[in-house]
């Protein structure tokens, strides 16, 4: 065992984690789950049998990652964000076959509070504000804010606003790591 885990922690046998991950109090992750290097997942966490952790995750208190959601690497799962797997659920029905797989991509930010309806991906370095309800695919490095979430600009890799209108033809040129990035009718992109 190459990563740490609180004595409180529940482990199901099965369950693959990479080095140097650090598992803290009250987290539940079952055999089937798949997570990986220098991840973080906080206080009261709990990980699904069809879930797959990158690299560099960070999962911060109170957060449920249920089945059928893969995190790429770097992904920050902000306190008590919520995913969901099934999109129209009745206690009196069951729907464990009709599960909606839900792809946050790399560098992806989700706020405190925010919930990610099933069956969307959200895109390389976009950025969910907190208590924002994602019912759609999220475009790469897009800032989304409100019920439903709406874009309303771009955000960078280094995770600060970019000066970038919506929509049209502009580049930006981040101050701190001197990326650059260029926007088009095909969205943002890192050159």
């Amino acid at each position: 065992m190459n990563y740490s885990k609180h004595e409180t922690a529940i482990i199901d046998d099965g369950a693959l984690i990479g080095n140097e991950t650090r598992v803290w109090h009250w987290v539940h992750i079952c055999g089937g789950a798949k997570i990986g290097t220098k991840c973080s997942l906080g206080q009261n966490v709990f990980v699904g049998n069809r879930v797959v952790v990158g690299n560099n995750v960070k999962i911060q208190n109170n957060v449920s990652v249920y089945d059928n959601v893969t995190l790429e690497d770097d992904v920050f799962c902000g306190p008590s964000m919520v995913f969901t797997n099934v999109y129209n659920p009745r206690s009196a029905v069951t729907r464990k076959d009709e599960y909606r797989d839900t792809l946050v991509k790399i560098g992806a930010t989700l706020g405190a509070n925010c919930t990610i309806v099933c069956g969307v991906t959200i895109g390389k370095y976009a950025f969910v504000g907190a208590g924002s309800v994602v019912n759609k695919d999220v475009p790469d490095f897009a800032l989304m804010v409100g019920v439903p979430a709406k874009q309303i600009g771009w955000m960078s890799r280094f995770g600060e606003r970019m000066d970038l209108p919506l929509k049209g033809n502009a580049t930006y040129l981040c101050p701190h790591t001197k990326d650059q990035y260029v926007l088009s009718e095909n969205g943002v992109s890192l050159v």
